[in-house]
């Protein structure tokens, strides 16, 4: 079956390569890192010290993994730590936030086995933690191989993810054997990995990093240039339209001038897309729109002040922004995409609007819905949903009462919440709790005394 998956692995990689280059040429996409994502890499320098590779996708799980690799440090302060991602922006936010923790921020290695067994060589770590579901079956398989534990963490299954990994089952079971442990958000999740063939002895429910990534401090640096740069002050009343994907900017702009039309008091909006690649077609867009506009890119000048929209053309800035607005709209969630993650401006203590397309974070929606802490929209056509997000941005923007009790009552969630980050080290600590003379007996594996149960 192992095969198999890799047969297909090359052909799709052929037949996505003309899509590829086309995005390489065009956005830069794929070219950084190609040559790490192919197993070059540099010699880690060790010092006999043991190593754990810490593997987020991109920008949502490198932020929830920033409680738990601070704890990591300070429970196991022999580890190195490696920390790799899959997308270019989470590379840049990981080598941004993690650069005084990690000893390596490098690009997850294609999965063929030959790559794997040259980044596995190299990084040689006693232990790989993964962050959420990312389930390479080649990379999973050659760490089982040379035993070392892989133990995923803060791990999610949606209901959509489930029902396709279930048409595969037989070889999923076998995937998940090569799992040391999987560390479930929720109990939904724990039943889905168990239905899906993980055994039960090796699931462990600890609830959400994210919600302990989300109490972080908001106010930083940035956040004082933004609010001098642009003057936003409170009377600003700002919306940020935060990770936007395609066709959100447009149900967006045309909400806002909606708003803009109601009243005397002008609020702003600050539209943050997901990708950057899409920062020049967005930028179009805003120019199209008519109103008057700036890059945070560009140099400083007066027209920064008087803006109605500014386009945040920057990476890993977002989190620092969020104390600064009146109200977020969650991106993705209007685009079918599955939505992002709402705990970083719920933290904040910001109101939130969502679309209904909220997949990706369903257990965390739902109990805001359930706690009238967040509004979510309706499913509507683009043309109904601009009028529906036009009314619940005024309803909220205008009433200063609501907005309190909805941040009020969102900060206390996220509170009421978090211990995630605790409750995973207590789990890693018969894997992890290995001293650093024990690196010794690797041998050119990379496997160390702690053997898969």
């Amino acid at each position: 079956m192992y095969f198999i998956y890799s047969l297909l692995l090359s052909l799709g990689f052929l037949a996505l390569l003309p899509r590829f280059l086309v995005d390489a040429f065009r956005h830069g996409k794929y070219v950084a890192g190609f040559c790490e994502r192919l197993g070059t890499l540099s010699q880690l320098s060790r010092n006999g010290r043991p190593v754990v590779w810490v593997h987020c996708v991109s920008v949502g799980e490198a932020q929830a993994a920033r409680p738990l690799i601070r704890g990591i440090k300070e429970r196991f302060p022999d580890y190195l730590i490696a920390v790799s991602t899959i997308t270019r922006t989470g590379q840049i936010l990981a080598r941004d936030i993690f650069k005084n923790e990690a000893a390596r921020v490098f690009y997850f290695p294609l999965d063929w086995r030959w790559v794997v067994r040259r980044v596995l060589k190299t990084v040689k770590p006693n232990a790989v933690l993964v962050m959420e579901t990312e389930l390479w079956p080649n990379f999973l398989h050659e760490c089982k191989q040379q035993r070392i534990p892989v133990v995923l963490v803060n791990g999610r299954l949606s209901e959509q993810s489930f029902r396709r990994y279930r048409l595969i089952k037989v070889f999923m079971t076998r995937v998940l054997s090569s799992l040391t442990l999987a560390s479930m958000q929720t109990a939904a999740d724990a039943n889905r990995i168990r239905a899906l063939g993980m055994r039960r002895d090796r699931i462990l429910i600890t609830g959400n990093l994210k919600f302990d990534a989300g109490t972080k401090p908001t106010t930083d640096s940035v956040t004082t240039e933004f609010r001098n740069r642009f003057s936003l002050t409170g009377e600003s009343r700002l919306i940020l339209a935060a990770s936007t994907h395609d066709p959100e900017e447009v149900i967006i702009l045309n909400s806002f001038r909606q708003v803009l039309s109601r009243s005397q008091l002008k609020p702003r909006l600050m539209i943050a897309p997901r990708h950057p690649e899409r920062f020049r077609e967005v930028e179009d867009l805003v120019k199209a729109s008519g109103l008057r506009w700036v890059r945070r890119s560009a140099p400083l000048t007066a027209a920064d002040q008087a803006a109605e929209v500014i386009l945040m053309d920057s990476i890993g800035e977002l989190h620092s922004v969020y104390s600064l607005a009146s109200l977020v709209v969650v991106g993705g969630s209007m685009a079918k995409t599955g939505g992002h993650n709402i705990l970083e401006p719920a933290a904040a203590g910001v109101p939130v609007i969502v679309g209904p397309y909220t997949h990706n974070f369903q257990s965390i929606v739902e109990t805001f819905v359930k706690a009238g802490a967040i509004v979510q929209l309706p499913p509507l056509p683009d043309s109904a949903m601009i009028v529906e997000l036009a009314n619940a941005i005024s309803e909220l923007l205008f009433d200063p009462a609501k907005r309190a009790e909805l941040a009020s009552l969102a900060r206390k969630l996220v509170q009421e919440n978090g211990g995630a980050t605790e409750r995973t080290l207590r789990a890693l600590d018969s894997i992890l709790s290995i001293k650093a003379e024990a690196t010794e007996t690797v041998g050119s594996t990379g496997a160390g005394n702690v053997s898969i149960a």
